[in-house]
């Protein structure tokens, strides 16, 4: 029997679906009713409500979410070339996740086909699809089938939506712990050595309180807007002479970034469309193993146990990221794939009680998706919030045996809050740092606005340059973090410390 959530829930799905395309609205409802059914009266065992069919045909969406986003049934092929009947015309809207099927005519290069060129999307997706504030949750509560096939060594069908050559029979973690996050291998398409431009030119397309990936690499910075990665994930590019993937998974807020090479061989990642613990499931295009985003490792094929080197990343705002590297570059939006950046499909999420597609139970000593700067040296995981942060503007802490300093300020925008990423609320950015300076151990504290050491009074910015003072134009070193959604480190890492408590 159906239960109330899932008619809610198709409901909701087809009114969606009229706004977008009239004639798409039944068989949507056809087709997510039938899969509720299939699925049990919970509706939470399918990626994001249902599956449209093969034949149809939609004239909307430019930018696709996550992998928990995308529907599959397309007719890419496993290299992301498309058939010549992927047409699409007249799209409106960023897609909400149960809008988007996978037939896309975007090509792997990141060059879509005369026939799948998009353009101006004007409305966000309704998040509510994906979690209704009803007492039974859409994605928190498994189907029965789900529930069997958690931590056991049978894969669901429901993941093998695409052509693998994945070796099944090596893996690291069980594989009842994937779940399908709607699309195939390559429904969200990755970026393949992206366009660049510099600080000037990007100007006059990202606003100061965008929030960006920053890092530096033999003197080349670079950034790389969340605008663009909430609707591709993965760049796979070449910075400072060293191949880097850059990912980032929106239902977990985590940007990391890994270099690319192993055992002297460089892999090209793309989106697998698998999700475990909500995070994204990159694939290698080699071996076709299967990678945790979460921590660079792979999990199931060939490579399995291999782990991919972390490149220390910050998450800051396009303003932070200039003023400290006039000279940097940062990703263009002409990515060959006519899309409206700066649009986040995800409106909302990052106040949502329920992670999407995540089955276990969040740990309880934070709110789900409170933000944390998570870290972990030398075996000894912590996280700090960011109403800690935001209380004492800088924390000196020693962490797996060494010293640290964490900065934090206002003036990045929430990449997963409202439609428009630059008018979104401004939920601040961190750095963490060795705080030392040309052999000097330095103490830091927050004056007003700006960050001072207190043995020179040198004043420092957000990424670790001092600007004025006796040590201007110094730079402290970066230490690997992230800034998760609690429930997705907690989860990772459950043994974690909380600092404060």
């Amino acid at each position: 029997m159906i239960s109330v959530t899932t008619i809610r829930l198709a409901v909701r799905y087809a009114d969606l679906n009229m706004r977008f395309s009239k004639r798409y609205a039944a068989t949507a409802l056809i087709a997510f009713a039938v899969i509720a059914v299939a699925c049990g009266s919970t509706g939470g065992s399918e990626s994001a409500t249902g599956t449209p069919s093969d034949d149809d045909v939609r004239d909307e969406p430019t930018a696709p979410p996550d992998p928990g986003v995308l529907n599959s049934g397309g007719s890419e092929s496993a290299t992301g070339t498309p058939s010549d009947g992927d047409a699409r015309d007249e799209p409106t809207a960023p897609p909400d996740p149960v809008v988007l099927n996978s037939d896309s005519s975007e090509s792997a290069s990141g060059t879509p086909s005369d026939d799948g060129v998009q353009d101006e999307p004007t409305a966000p997706p309704d998040p509510g699809v994906l979690n209704p504030d009803e007492s039974e949750s859409a994605t928190s509560t498994p189907s029965d089938d789900h529930a069997q096939d958690e931590h056991s060594d049978r894969l669901d069908p429901r993941v093998l939506n695409s052509d693998w050559s994945t070796d099944f029979s090596i893996h690291s973690v069980p594989l009842g712990d994937f779940l399908s996050g709607g699309p195939p291998k390559d429904g969200i398409r990755s970026l393949e050595n992206p366009a660049f431009i510099s600080i000037e030119e990007g100007n006059q397309s990202f606003v100061d309180n965008e929030p960006v990936i920053a890092f530096s690499i033999n003197g080349d910075a670079r950034a790389y807007p969340l605008g663009i990665l909430t609707q591709h994930e993965i760049a796979d590019d070449v910075v400072g002479g060293v191949p880097v993937t850059v990912t980032f998974c929106p239902l977990c807020n985590s940007a990391i970034v890994f270099e690319s090479t192993l055992d002297g061989v460089v892999y090209e990642f793309g989106v697998s469309g698998v999700l475990r613990n909500s995070d994204l499931v990159m694939y290698d295009r080699t071996t076709e193993s299967w990678w945790q985003q979460f921590t660079g490792e792979a999990i199931v094929g060939e490579l399995t146990g291999a782990l991919l080197e972390v490149v220390p990343s910050s998450l800051v705002s396009w303003g932070d990221f200039k003023d400290t590297y006039p000279a940097g570059q940062v990703m263009s939006t002409e990515t060959g794939f006519g899309r409206d950046y700066g649009l986040n499909p995800y409106v909302g999420y990052d106040s949502d009680t329920s992670p999407f597609l995540f089955r276990g139970e969040p740990d309880p000593r934070l709110g789900p998706v409170d933000r944390v700067v998570a870290l972990d040296i030398n075996g000894d995981p912590i996280a700090y919030t960011y109403d800690s942060l935001e209380d004492e503007g800088v924390i000196h802490d020693t962490v797996g045996g060494e010293d640290i300093v964490i900065f934090f300020q206002f003036g990045t925008a929430s990449a997963l809050d409202g439609r428009n990423i630059s008018e979104s609320r401004d939920v601040g950015a961190t750095g963490v740092f060795r705080p030392v300076a040309n052999g000097q151990s330095l103490t830091f504290s927050a004056d007003g606005d700006d960050i001072v050491d207190d043995q020179t009074g040198s004043r420092w910015n957000l990424l670790g340059l001092a600007t004025d003072g006796e040590l201007a134009g110094t730079q402290l070193e970066l230490v690997p973090h992230a800034n998760h959604f609690w429930f997705a480190w907690a989860a990772f890492k459950p043994n974690t410390r909380i600092y404060g408590t």
